[in-house]
């Protein structure tokens, strides 16, 4: 073999093990090949919209239905003359995919949304709803309008999301042969929650007052007073309580038994906390002692151990405005 001259192909420094030509050449066209494809498709998912949000439509029981998007839940409830629905959820996007799987699935158009938590994700669906008279307490229309003046909401969305009709204690609906009780037992989890009676049918729609098999978020609530109107709703003549959060079993009468261990953590909420009131212990003291290894593997735990310690200790010594 020739002695190799400087700059020649010869430099290449030579592999020690036999190399197959044409399975280079093959490798190098497919490599080339798939290179172009992604090149080619890089447009297409830089210009696809994000895809809506969607949740699921689920009967509960004959003219009784929950639409649900990841944890959170909006009741459904039929009449003859069309649809009430309970919380519009977190999107106008959402609210308009739960109006689309109403008119798909059940036929008949929505009448009257009835709100709870003023919360974003229960309220800013709201504006799905333009066609629809809205009813909330008067709590949670002085709340909503406090919390969307603070974002500073624009005008036109306020005015979409806010109720068109409030009540102080109970308003009775009466629509296509079924009367539907629409109830605010107590600052709970918030100031104005509203819960959905529906006597005949023997169903309770609950919304943030029952986070079925979750921890209790409890950033503007009043852990006492949820007690009392969890006792409250305990004591309705009804079998199926409907959560704002959280799974409903096959069984929707097994959910009277969820609420029971949903109030039982609010109970040992109040009762450690209580425990460490009467040895002396500061907010801080409280809050770095307490822990409930039962509810450390449930939703929400880690973000409201502290909150949950801190608002029932302020509302136990007397300082919760």
């Amino acid at each position: 073999m020739p002695k190799p001259t400087k700059g020649s192909a010869l430099d290449i420094p030579q592999s020690p093990w036999p190399v197959d030509a044409a399975f280079l050449a093959r490798s190098a066209r497919l490599a080339l090949a798939v290179l172009v494809l992604l090149l080619g498709c890089l447009p297409a998912f830089s210009q696809q919209p994000p895809r809506n949000p969607a949740g699921t439509l689920r009967q509960i029981i004959p003219g009784h239905y929950v639409y649900s998007s990841t944890t959170f839940n909006s009741g459904v409830i039929v009449t003859g003359e069309g649809v009430v629905v309970v919380d519009a959820l977190s999107s106008e996007a959402l609210g308009r995919a739960e109006r689309q799987a109403i008119a798909s699935t059940i036929g008949q158009p929505v009448r009257i949304l009835v709100s709870s938590t003023f919360h974003n994700q229960y309220s800013r669906g709201n504006v799905a709803y333009p066609d629809v008279p809205k009813i909330g307490h008067e709590n949670y229309r002085t709340d909503l309008l406090a919390l969307m003046q603070r974002e500073k909401v624009p005008a036109e969305e306020q005015q979409a999301r806010l109720p068109t009709q409030t009540f102080r204690d109970r308003l009775t609906l009466h629509l296509g042969g079924k009367e539907i009780q629409v109830l605010h037992v107590g600052r709970a989890h918030t100031r104005g929650d509203s819960l959905v009676f529906v006597p005949q049918d023997r169903i309770v729609y609950l919304s943030e007052l029952y986070f079925a098999e979750q921890f209790l978020f409890i950033n503007d609530g009043y852990g006492l007073d949820w007690l009392r109107a969890l006792d409250t709703v305990a004591a309705l003549d009804a079998d199926i309580f409907v959560p704002g959060h959280g799974p409903i079993p096959a069984d929707p009468r097994e959910t009277r038994q969820g609420l029971a261990r949903f109030r039982q953590v609010l109970v040992d909420v109040r009762d450690a906390v209580l425990k460490e009131i009467a040895r002396g212990a500061t907010e801080d003291q409280a809050v770095a002692a307490l822990r409930w290894p039962q509810y450390e593997k449930m939703l929400g735990y880690d973000a409201q151990r502290e909150t949950a310690v801190r608002r029932l200790y302020r509302q136990l010594t007397g300082t919760l405005p």
